[in-house]
This record gives C-alpha cells, structure tokens and sequence, in this order.
C-alpha cells in the first residue's frame, strides 16, 4: 500500500477511531492524542502490513493497544457515575454557567435526549471491566466480526463470546435498575430533566415518546431495549452532532468527578 492510499484511507476510518477512543477514555484529549499516535504508527509499521485483515480492522488494533495501554492501570468507573456527577454538578455552579454559555452560542449545544442516552451508555460501560467495554464497542457499535475482534484484541473467539455475554448482561441489568426511560422504578431522570432545563418550551414527554427506546419500554424485552440503545450510538457522532459541544462538557466534567472520587474512596 502507497504512503498516498493509506492516508486516503486513514481519513475515511479515522472518524469512527475518534468515536471509538472517546467512548472507551471519556476523554477528548486522549482520543485525539491516540487517533495522532495511532497515524503515526501505523505509517511507521505500514511496510509490515500485508492485508491479512482489512485496514480498519489492523488501525483499531493499534488504537485498542494504545487504549488498553492508557486504562490499564486506572480503575473502573462505578455504576452509578451519573448520580455522582449530578451531585458534583449541583455543588458546582460553573458547571451550569458554562454549560447555558455554550447552549446559547455553540451551534452543537442542541440538547437532545437521543444524544443523552449514548453519553450515558458511554459513562456507565465504563464501569465494566476493560475487555467486556471494548468487545461491547467493536462488536455492537462498530460492528467487527468476532473473528476481527480476536485479531484486534489478541485473544480467542471463545474469550470474545464471554465478553460480549458478560459485558451485555451487566449493561442490561444496571440499566433496567436504573434508567427511568426504561423502568418506572428506575432512579435516573437525567434525560427528562435536563430536557427540561436546556428546552423549557418544549413538551418533555412528547419528545420522549418519539424515541423507539421509550415507545417499546413497556415491552419488558431487555435484550431488544439494549440494541435500541447500541442503535442510537451507531447513528451518532460525539464529536459531530447538533448537541456535541454540550455533551462533551458534560462528558469532560463526568471524567474529572470520576477521578476525584476514584481517589478520595477507599477500595
């Protein structure tokens, strides 16, 4: 492959590496950091690539390397980051006063609750252990084979399995405990609520009802509400979104709270 095909190439997948690395670090900086350090060895190992795998599939192993590198050492997140958060965040009055300067001057500070919902998906499958998050991503987001998964993360077919099953079911069963979109019972009010502060003329639940999500809730499938969240991810880009800037504050300030609590709590 030409110096001149791959960066051709490169451009057309290095979209969803971004994506890719943003949902697995929580962090802007880090994503673009590894999508930068993912180009820069790949042109120094292209020499070695021998199409064995596609393209995309031989650049998200780099990037996954990197990742893995980079999360290794740092602790999960916890379960319930979105009611940490919320609380830092109410502590915090910068953090509305930013967040209402960039809704009235950004042109991606649109809220909307479709968007809400993968950056909660993003926040809360980081609490997973490292390979069910990553296997979720590739498999259920970005849509790799299982076998283009054992390349990418080095590991065998039955491994992969068990973490997508693993990795499935503790999403499943942390949000039927707690997404109020889902479950009545559920303790997260977050996308109604913020739909509330960010479009107060707007009819919350009306907006809600447009979501496949919510109109199929009551009927008790697990498995089917799970993929209708992986479905909006796939259809949306963090970084290219009418409500990106917006969400990626609040991503950024998810990380920092993280950080602090991870620290001050004890193991």
């Amino acid at each position: 492959m030409t110096p001149d095909i791959f960066n051709r190439e490169f451009q057309s997948i290095a979209g969803q590496l971004r994506s890719y690395l943003l949902r697995i670090t929580a962090s802007v900086h880090d994503a673009e950091d590894m999508v930068h350090d993912t180009y820069l060895r790949a042109v120094d190992k292209l020499g070695t690539f021998r199409g064995e795998s596609s393209l995309k599939t031989w650049l998200f192993t780099i990037a996954s390397n990197l990742a893995k590198d980079n999360l290794r050492a740092q602790k999960r997140w916890v379960e319930n980051v979105t009611d940490i958060a919320k609380a830092a965040a109410h502590s915090n009055p910068a953090f509305f006063e930013e967040a209402m300067q960039i809704a009235s001057t950004s042109p991606q500070a649109q809220f909307e609750v479709k968007e809400h919902i993968a950056f909660c998906f993003t926040c809360i499958s980081k609490s997973l252990p490292l390979e069910q998050q990553l296997c979720v991503f590739l498999k259920e987001v970005y849509e790799f084979k299982v076998s283009e998964i054992t390349t990418i993360l080095d590991t065998t077919e039955a491994m992969v399995k068990y973490y997508l099953h693993t990795g499935r079911s503790k999403m499943i069963q942390v949000f039927d405990g707690r997404c109020a979109l889902i479950n009545k019972e559920g303790v997260c009010h977050q996308c109604s609520e913020l739909n509330g502060v960010f479009n107060p003329k707007q009819n919350t639940q009306q907006e809600l009802v447009k979501i496949d999500l919510v109109k199929e809730a009551e009927t008790g499938n697990k498995e089917r509400l799970f993929d209708l969240r992986l479905q909006i991810l796939k259809e949306l880009d963090p970084f290219d979104s009418k409500a990106a800037h917006l969400q990626l504050h609040h991503l950024e300030h998810n990380r920092q709270v993280m950080e602090k609590y991870i620290i001050e709590t004890p193991v």
